[in-house]
């Protein structure tokens, strides 16, 4: 036969539940906005055939590029399909990111945003006064050597 037991709890005095407290949370994507000097873009889903130098054509109609950099893999020499961008201004970033968002180069819809900061960087603002110190583009690189 089965016994209930009754626990009685003296709770003392009993108040009201407090409102819990909001806080704004800043979304972590990076954008011009939070860091007005950015002017590096990342290009996505790039044939493994496309060059710096056709990228620097292809975007080269929005301002003056500063760096292309296609990402490759170090064993095997290849494109990862990503590449970043460094324009010499934030306005050309901004018109190179809504003029060539979701268009096709080489073949391939390619997809553009801003270049996110790494994460031992992401406290730091970006560096983008000018062209990294000692790089060249394929351009200026074919300029040279003529």
């Amino acid at each position: 036969m089965a016994t209930t037991t009754n626990i009685w709890l003296n709770l003392g005095s009993i108040s009201t539940p407090r409102q819990p407290k909001f806080h704004k949370v800043k979304p972590l994507k990076a954008s011009l906005f939070d860091f007005p000097l950015a002017s590096k873009i990342m290009v996505r889903n790039l044939s493994f055939s496309t060059t710096e130098s056709c990228l620097e054509k292809e975007f080269s109609n929005f301002g003056e590029i500063a760096e292309v950099k296609i990402v490759k893999d170090e064993v095997r020499k290849r494109s990862k399909g990503y590449a970043f961008i460094q324009y010499s201004s934030q306005e050309a970033a901004l018109q190179a990111l809504e003029n060539m968002d979701r268009k096709y180069v080489d073949g391939r819809l390619i997809y553009v945003d801003l270049a996110k900061l790494d994460k031992h960087s992401y406290y730091r603002p970006p560096i983008t006064s000018g062209p990294p110190e000692g790089k060249m583009t394929a351009t200026r690189r074919e300029e040279q050597n003529e």
